[in-house]
């Protein structure tokens, strides 16, 4: 299975309830002026972001999700291995994730 239908497995069977999360697409065009536009949010950014609303206290409020979809044999990037520990650092949900499954215990979070 490709890398493109493993996310649009993942965004459709999770991108409801209490999470959203849409596709980011990365890279630079030139435009009809020949001008360089990049588009997305960073080199190394998650394929799928978005985010999903939790309960502190007696708020809820919505965690950042970053999730980095691969194939099987698939390997993150540098840039991408940095992006995720930044969202993971900031208090956000980053994974690197080959299925459906996957995405839904990085949703949950840690066991324990």
């Amino acid at each position: 299975m490709s890398e493109q239908q493993i996310q649009q497995q993942i965004r459709l069977a999770l991108g409801k309830g209490d999470a959203r999360l849409w596709r980011n697409n990365t890279g630079a065009l030139r435009d009809e002026n020949g001008r360089l536009v990049s588009y997305g949010l960073c080199k190394g950014s998650a394929d799928l972001i978005g985010f999903r609303s939790i309960e502190v206290g007696s708020q809820r409020i919505a965690q950042f999700v970053a999730l980095e979809v691969k194939t099987a044999t698939g390997r993150p990037t540098e840039e991408q291995r940095h992006f995720l520990a930044l969202v993971e650092r900031m208090g956000g949900i980053s994974a690197i994730v080959r299925s459906v499954e996957e995405a839904e215990q990085a949703l949950r979070g840690p066991p324990g």
